[in-house]
């Protein structure tokens, strides 16, 4: 079993220069590899930010070899929403893309998961496990039951992304009672491809890494797809209930640092 790097930190956000640094590494992923863009969107500054920012928790992982004063110490972040915040401010980020009508009549804790990002050289080790673990802790301590959030494909070419978008809705549909289902005008159907025509291994092909972990930890999906012109990604609707991961969760990990 593998040890954390001694380098590597954990935490939430707890000065100016750790937001700061978070939003210059979500400018360097999202608009500078993936050719977002956004009304509050700092090109000068290189700053990917919005108006949800003051209110939500910073998960982020910290290099604690670079100093924050030159403003790179962050190299991986969360944006974690819960949903008594989201009530006192008026809505939730998938208020936009998504009906939340069946999660907001559930009666339980949520939180909504956002601005996931690592820096590329930190991809593929064990940083993005770490946020993870401390996710999974910040779950417990907030008593959430619900975890839920977009994760996006690059690129808005529906056929290139149909194998991935139809396996999602023949095998990974949300129970009615749970799902949320895109809005219009940029809705797209996820049922592309009949069952019986899919190729699993040309689906997974497609399918981003973090979609599929979501999957392995018991994620699904809500109704159709949300084509986001301005991020340039092709969004889908990810739900975790907590209760049920947990066997999930534990197995997840056991696995992936024994066979790191």
């Amino acid at each position: 079993m593998k040890s954390e790097p001694a380098w590597l930190d954990v935490r939430l956000a707890e000065t100016q220069p750790d937001l700061l640094a978070a939003q210059r590494l979500r400018y360097r992923v999202f608009v500078g590899e993936l050719g977002a863009d956004g009304p509050l969107v700092d090109h000068d500054a290189q700053l990917e930010r919005d108006e949800f920012d003051p209110i939500v928790d910073h998960l982020v992982l910290v290099d604690t070899r670079r100093d924050p004063a030159a403003g790179n110490h962050v190299v991986g972040v969360y944006r974690l929403l819960r949903g008594d915040a989201a009530e006192r401010f008026g809505r939730f980020y998938c208020d936009d893309e998504y009906d939340l009508t069946p999660l907001r009549g559930s009666g339980r804790r949520l939180v909504e998961l956002g601005r996931s990002c690592v820096d590329p050289a930190y991809r593929g080790g064990s940083g993005m496990f770490m946020l993870w673990n401390a996710l999974a802790d910040y779950v417990l301590d907030n008593g959430i039951e619900i975890m839920f959030g977009v994760a996006s494909f690059h690129g808005t070419d529906i056929e290139a992304l149909a194998p991935a978008l139809s396996w999602l809705h023949h095998h990974h549909l949300a129970p009615p009672e749970l799902r949320p289902t895109a809005r219009p005008p940029n809705a797209q159907t996820m049922d592309l491809i009949p069952a019986d025509r899919l190729d699993r291994r040309a689906a997974m092909t497609v399918m981003p890494a973090l979609i599929k972990a979501y999957l392995r930890l018991g994620g699904v999906v809500g109704q159709d797809a949300w084509v986001d012109h301005a991020f340039n990604t092709t969004d889908v609707f990810l739900l975790m209930d907590t209760a049920a991961m947990s066997e999930r969760h534990r197995k997840f990990y056991q696995d992936r640092w024994q066979g790191a």
